[in-house]
C-alpha cells in the first residue's frame, strides 16, 4: 500500500500541487468488484483546499488516472454502517450517496479518521459522522498555530505539521548560516539540540533573577488587598445609613402613586358619568310630547317629530365598554323602549284611522264623478298626510314592525278606494262609448246580434250591432249593390254606406277622444300616487340598482316579501321594488279595467284599435322616458301588448273575409268589397298614424293587406261568370291604384306601380276581346289577302287572284256601309255598358280605348287596298270622321 501510495503521489498529485494523506482501496457495493482507490488530499498553496479523490487504474495500461473528485466541504455525511462490529462498507453523503466497501476494516477506519482530522483542522464545518467509533474521532484540541493533528503515525504528524511565521523565519536564517548546503545532517542536529541547551540555561537563569522582583509585587498586592477591606467597610456602614432613607421613599412615592391613580380613576369616571347625562337624557317636554302629543295639528306633528328624533339619538347613542352592564343604563333603556313601543303603537293606531277617514272622506266626493269622466283629486289627502312622513321614517327606522303593518293598511284601504273611483271612472268611460244613456237612439235602427241582458252587455251587444251594420252588412250588401243597382238593395246599400261613413267616422272620433282622456287621467293618478308613497314611506323611487333586477311579483294578500329582522329589512332586493309592489297592490284593477275598455272599444268596431294602438304607444313612450321601470310604464305596457293583438287581429279578420267573399252569379261584380273595405282603412289608418310612433307596424299591416286583396282580386275574377275577368281585374285594379295614388303611402309605391301595369294590361286586353272585329267579312277578306302575301305573291298582284280581285273587294265593303257600322258601334256600346260598373266610371275611358282600336283597324285595311289595289279608286264607304262622329253620337245618346 506504502509504494501504491508514493506512485499515486508522484504521478497524479504532485503535478497538481497535492498532497496523498490517506488512502483507501475500494469498490462499489452491490455490483461487480471492479477496485479503485479513494484518496484524502490537500493542497500545497494557501488557502488549503481539501478533496477527496477517486483514482482507478488504466484500462489499457499499467498506470493510474484520476477520475473523480469531491471537495470535502460538500461531504454532508459519512456513515460506518456499525460502530461495534468490524465492516467494510462505509457510506459517502455528497450530491448523493456514494456506497463503498473497503478491502479491510483498518484502511476503512484509518481513512475515516483522517477525514475526521482533516475536518477539525480545515474546514469546522457540521459533518455527521454516523455510526463511527468513538475512538477513531478524537477530541478537538484548543486552536493555534502550532497545534498538531494528534494521533496516527508519526509519519502523518509530520506530514502535515505547520510551521508558523516566526519558526519559518530562524530556519531560513539558519540555513542561510549553512549556506543552504547540509552535509552532514547529524552533526547538524547536534548543533541545533547544543544550542536549544543553552537557550534552556539561559531561560532558567532569568527566571531565577526575577524572584525578588516576584516577592515585591506580591508585597503590594497584600497592601492593596487590605485597602479594599477598609473600603467595603465603609461602604457597609453608607448602606446601613441609606437603608431608612430607602423605605421613607418608598413609603412617599407608594402613596403619591395611590394619590394620583385615585386622581384618574375619578377623572375617567366623572367622564363616563358626563357621557352618559348628555346622551341618554331625554327632556321632559320631549318625553310628554311622545306620550300626550297631538298628532292632529301641524305644531304637535312637529313636536312630536322632534320628539321622536331626540329620543331614536338616545337610543342609538354608542356605548363604551361596560356601560350596558351599569343599572341605571339598563333602566334608562328600558324606558327608552317603552317610551319608543308607547309612541310607535299611538303613532300606527292614528295614522290608521287617518287612513280610514280618508277613504270615507274620499269616497263621498265619488257623486260628483259619476257623470263627468275625470277621476277624483287625492291631493288634499296626500298634502295631510305628508306631514307625518318624517314620523314614518322614524318609525321606519325604530319599528319596523309597525310600518310594515301601516303599509299593509294603507294599501288595503287604498286599493278599496282606487278600485271604487276606477271602476266608476270606467263606467262612465263605456256609457260614454256605446251611448247606451243618452244616444241610445242613434243605434235603435242598426240591426243588434244579441238580446241586452245586463248593463255593460247591453251597451256592448248594441255596440256590435253597429259593427254589423256597417262593417260586416257592408261586406254583404257591396256584393249585391254592384250587380243590381236599381234593385231595392241598392237602398239597403244606401243605408250602409251612410253609417260606415257618417256614423262610423263619429263615433270613431268621439272614441278617439274618450280613449285618450282615459289614458290622460289615469296617467297624473299613478305618478301623483307613486311620488306619494315615495316620499311618505321615504323609499328612493330612482335608487340606482346594480345588476338585473326582476319584475316586482304581484303580492299575495297585501304581503309585502319583507321581513322584520332587528328592525333592518333584508329580502327586498331594493326600495324601488317596493314601490312597485304598493302601486300593483293599489292599482290592481287598472290593467284588468283597461283590457275591458279595449275589448269593448274593439267589439264597438274592430278599427277602433287603431286608435288605440297610436295612443296607448304614445303614453308607453312617455311614462318610459319618465322611468322604465315603474308601475305606470310596465302596466301600460302589457296593455300595449293586448292592443297589438287585437290590431294584428283586425288585420287577420280583414283577409279572412276576403278569403270567404262570395260573388253573384246572376249579376256583375263590379268594385269588390274588400276593396273599398281597404280603401277606408288606409284612409282612416293615415289619419290615425300621421306621426305616430308605432307606424312600422302599420306598414306592416298594409303590405299583408294589399298582397291579400291582389291575391283576392286575382281569386274573383276567376270565378266570376256574370262579368267577364279583364272588367274585374281593370276595374278593381284601377280603384286600387287611384286610391294609392291618392293617399301617397311610400312603403306602397311598388304595389301601386303594380296595379296601374295590371289595370292599363286588363283594359287593352277587355278592349281588344270585346271589339273583336267588328267588319268580319272584310277582316276575312283581307286575312286571306294577307296570307297571299305571305305565301310569296306580290301585294300589287293580289289583285289577280280570282277570290281576291277588285270585284270580290267591292262585293264585301258594299256589305258594311256606314248606317250599319253605327248599329255594330251601338250594339257593342251597349254590351260594355252591362260589364262595366257605375261606381269606377270607366265606360268612357273604355270607349275612346275601343274607339282608337277600331280606328287602327280601319287604317289598317286602308293601307292594304292602296297596296294591293293601287288605283282602283275603292274606298270604304265610310271614313275616320264617320266613325268618330258614330261613336260621339252612341256615347251621348246613353
Amino acid at each position: 500500500m506504502t509504494a501504491i501510495k508514493h506512485a499515486l503521489q508522484r504521478d497524479i498529485f504532485t503535478p497538481n500541487d497535492e498532497r496523498l494523506l490517506s488512502i483507501v482501496n475500494v469498490c462499489k457495493a452491490g455490483k461487480k468488484k471492479r477496485n479503485c482507490f479513494l484518496c484524502a488530499t490537500v493542497t500545497t498553496e494557501r488557502p488549503v483546499q481539501v478533496n477527496v479523490v477517486k483514482v482507478k487504474k488504466s484500462d489499457k495500461g499499467d498506470f493510474y488516472k484520476r477520475q473523480t473528485a469531491w471537495a470535502l466541504r460538500d461531504l454532508a455525511v459519512v456513515d460506518a454502517k456499525d460502530a461495534v462490529k468490524e465492516n467494510p462498507e462505509f457510506d459517502l453523503h455528497f450530491d448523493k450517496v456514494y456506497k463503498w466497501v473497503a478491502s479491510s476494516t483498518a484502511e476503512k477506519n484509518t481513512f475515516i479518521s483522517c477525514i475526521w482530522k482533516l475536518n477539525q483542522r480545515y474546514l469546522r464545518k457540521k459533518i455527521d459522522f454516523v455510526n463511527v467509533s468513538s475512538q477513531l474521532l478524537e477530541e478537538s484540541v484548543p486552536s493555534g498555530e502550532n497545534q498538531s493533528v494528534a494521533g496516527g503515525d508519526e509519519e502523518s504528524v509530520d506530514e502535515y505539521q505547520e510551521l508558523n511565521a516566526r519558526e519559518e523565519q530562524d530556519i531560513e536564517i539558519m540555513m542561510e548560516g549553512c549556506e543552504y548546503a547540509i552535509s552532514n545532517a547529524e552533526a547538524f542536529a547536534e548543533k541545533l539540540s547544543r544550542e536549544l541547551q543553552v537557550l534552556d540555561g539561559a531561560n532558567i537563569q532569568s527566571i531565577m533573577a526575577s524572584e525578588k522582583q516576584v516577592n515585591i509585587l506580591m508585597k503590594l498586592l497584600d497592601e492593596a488587598l487590605k485597602e479594599v477591606d477598609q473600603i467595603e467597610i465603609k461602604l457597609s456602614s453608607y448602606e446601613e445609613m441609606l437603608q431608612s432613607v430607602k423605605e421613607q421613599m418608598d413609603q412617599i412615592s407608594e402613596s403619591n402613586h395611590l394619590i394620583h391613580l385615585s386622581n384618574t380613576n375619578n377623572v375617567k369616571l366623572l367622564s363616563e358619568i358626563e357621557f352618559l347625562v348628555n346622551h341618554m337624557d331625554l327632556a321632559k317636554g320631549h318625553i310628554k310630547a311622545l306620550q300626550e302629543g297631538d298628532l292632529t295639528s301641524s305644531r304637535g306633528i312637529e313636536a312630536c317629530t322632534n320628539a321622536a328624533d331626540a329620543l331614536l339619538q338616545c337610543m342609538n347613542v354608542a356605548l363604551r365598554p361596560g356601560h350596558d352592564m351599569l343599572h341605571a343604563v339598563k333602566q334608562q333603556q328600558q324606558r327608552f323602549s317603552d317610551l319608543r313601543e308607547q309612541f310607535a303603537r299611538r303613532l300606527a293606531s292614528h295614522l290608521n284611522s287617518v287612513f280610514v277617514q280618508q277613504g270615507h272622506d274620499q269616497s263621498s266626493t265619488l257623486a260628483q264623478h259619476s257623470v263627468e269622466l275625470t277621476l277624483p283629486n287625492h291631493h288634499p289627502f296626500h298634502r295631510d298626510l305628508l306631514r307625518y312622513a318624517k314620523l314614518m321614517e322614524w318609525l321606519k327606522n325604530t319599528d319596523y314592525g309597525k310600518y310594515e303593518g301601516l303599509t299593509k293598511h294603507y294599501m288595503d284601504y287604498l286599493s278599496r278606494l282606487y278600485e271604487r273611483e276606477i271602476k266608476d271612472f270606467f263606467e262612465v268611460a263605456k256609457i260614454k262609448m256605446t251611448g247606451t244613456t243618452k244616444e241610445g237612439k242613434k243605434f235603435a235602427t242598426l240591426p243588434r246580434k244579441e238580446s241586452a241582458v245586463k248593463q255593460e252587455t247591453e251597451s256592448l251587444h248594441g255596440s256590435s250591432g253597429k259593427l254589423t251594420g256597417s262593417t260586416s252588412s257592408l261586406n254583404k250588401l257591396s256584393v249585391q249593390s254592384s250587380g243590381n243597382r236599381r234593385s231595392q238593395s241598392s237602398s239597403l246599400l244606401d243605408m250602409g254606406n251612410m253609417s260606415a261613413s257618417d256614423l262610423d267616422v263619429a263615433d270613431r272620433t268621439k272614441f278617439d277622444k274618450i280613449f285618450e282622456q282615459v289614458l290622460s287621467e289615469l296617467e297624473p293618478l299613478c305618478l301623483a300616487e307613486q311620488d306619494f308613497i315615495s316620499k311618505f314611506f321615504k323609499l328612493q323611487q330612482h335608487q340606482s340598482i346594480s345588476g338585473t333586477t326582476n319584475e316586482a311579483e304581484e303580492m299575495d294578500g297585501g304581503n309585502l316579501s319583507r321581513s322584520n329582522i332587528s328592525g333592518v329589512p333584508q329580502t327586498i332586493s331594493s326600495e324601488k321594488d317596493m314601490i312597485r309592489q304598493m302601486m300593483t297592490k293599489i292599482f290592481r284593477c287598472i290593467e284588468p279595467e283597461l283590457n275591458n275598455l279595449i275589448a269593448l272599444g274593439d267589439k264597438i268596431d274592430s278599427f277602433n284599435s287603431l286608435y288605440m294602438l297610436v295612443k296607448m304607444s304614445h303614453h308607453v313612450w312617455t311614462a318610459q322616458n319618465v322611468d322604465p321601470a315603474s308601475f305606470l310604464s310596465t302596466t301600460l305596457g302589457n296593455v300595449l301588448v293586448t292592443v297589438k293583438r287585437n290590431f294584428d287581429k283586425c288585420i287577420s279578420n280583414q283577409m279572412k273575409q276576403m278569403d270567404e267573399v262570395k260573388i253573384s252569379k246572376k249579376s256583375k261584380v263590379g268594385i269588390l268589397p274588400f276593396v273599398a273595405e281597404f280603401e277606408e282603412f288606409a284612409a282612416l289608418a293615415e289619419s290615425i298614424f300621421k306621426n305616430a310612433e308605432r307606424r312600422g307596424d302599420l306598414d306592416k299591416a298594409y303590405t299583408k293587406l294589399i298582397r291579400a286583396v291582389f291575391i283576392s282580386v286575382e281569386k274573383v275574377a276567376n270565378e266570376s261568370q256574370k262579368t267577364p275577368r279583364d272588367v274585374v281585374m281593370m276595374e278593381n285594379f284601377h280603384h286600387i291604384f287611384a286610391t294609392l295614388s291618392r293617399l301617397k303611402i311610400s312603403c306602397l309605391e311598388a304595389e301601386k306601380k303594380e296595379a296601374k301595369v295590371k289595370y292599363t294590361d286588363h283594359l287593352q286586353s277587355y278592349v281588344i276581346y270585346s271589339l273583336g272585329q267588328p267588319l268580319e267579312k272584310l277582316n276575312h277578306f283581307f286575312e286571306g289577302v294577307e296570307a297571299r302575301v305571305a305565301q310569296g305573291i306580290r301585294e300589287e298582284e293580289v289583285s289577280y287572284q280570282l277570290a281576291f280581285n277588285k270585284q270580290e273587294l267591292r262585293k264585301v265593303i258594299k256589305e258594311y256601309p256606314g248606317k250599319e257600322v253605327k248599329k255594330g258601334l251601338d250594339n257593342l256600346y251597349k254590351k260594355v255598358d252591362k260589364h262595366l260598373c257605375e261606381e269606377e266610371n270607366l265606360l268612357q275611358v273604355v270607349w275612346h280605348s275601343m274607339q282608337d282600336e277600331f280606328i287602327r283597324q280601319y287604317k289598317h285595311f286602308e293601307g292594304l287596298i292602296a297596296r294591293c289595289y293601287p288605283g282602283s279608286g275603292i274606298t270604304m264607304e265610310f271614313t275616320i270622321q264617320d266613325i268618330l262622329d258614330y261613336c260621339s253620337s252612341i256615347a251621348q245618346s246613353h
